[in-house]
């Protein structure tokens, strides 16, 4: 009797333990108006309370590893730092659904992104970026991608692929009119902001 009382009381304390440590993905108005950590310091204290990070203007040099260990994370700014590159580890934030990394200087997007399934929002804009990697085409839940004022010449064919997408911002870049018939063909359902055609052929 005693072994089975202690038997389904391992297993119920199991179940709740597996609960509370299993992130429950917020909505997008208890994300805005929470208070977030705004210290890597502080957020270490306890990384896995850590669901709102926001490091802007923080003098960052390179992407903070610290990051990587707060798995409950769903909200990130980072922008206005100096940021060329996301490690590949990126994936390990596998809850993230706000993502804004804009005016960093970000030259280089990992194809790991492509693996971070929950992310909703994603802002680049004002970064140096060239080419997206065809995997960005696997966020099937990203409803809003800002790209404005990058670098990009190349519009990998997966973006067909950003089903829930409603927003694509890429206003300020220089794109073919060929090129821009071409994305919104591949995104129909999503409103593309572009600037005028730059009237040219690569």
């Amino acid at each position: 009797m005693f072994k089975s009382f202690f038997k389904i009381a391992f297993i119920i304390t199991l179940s709740f333990s597996f609960k509370i440590s299993e992130a429950q993905l917020l909505d997008s108005l208890a994300l805005d108006t929470m208070q977030g950590f705004v210290s890597i310091q502080e957020a270490m204290k306890n990384p896995d309370a850590v669901i709102k990070l926001v490091l802007r203007k923080q003098h960052l040099k390179s992407f903070p590893k610290e990051i990587l260990q707060f798995k409950n994370l769903q909200y990130l700014d980072i922008s206005k730092n100096s940021i060329a590159e996301l490690p590949d580890s990126i994936y390990l934030l596998s809850n993230l659904q706000y993502f804004a990394c804009s005016k960093t200087g970000l030259k280089r997007l990992p194809k790991e992104i492509g693996k971070l399934s929950n992310l909703v929002y994603l802002n680049f804009n004002q970064n140096d970026l060239e080419i997206l990697p065809p995997q960005i085409g696997n966020l099937e839940k990203l409803e809003i991608l800002d790209l404005w004022s990058n670098n990009l010449d190349e519009y990998p064919s997966s973006l067909s692929g950003l089903k829930s997408l409603k927003v694509l911002d890429l206003r300020n870049i220089l794109i073919s009119d060929e090129t821009q018939a071409n994305i919104i063909n591949m995104l129909p359902r999503a409103k593309v902001y572009m600037s005028p055609s730059c009237k040219c052929k690569w």
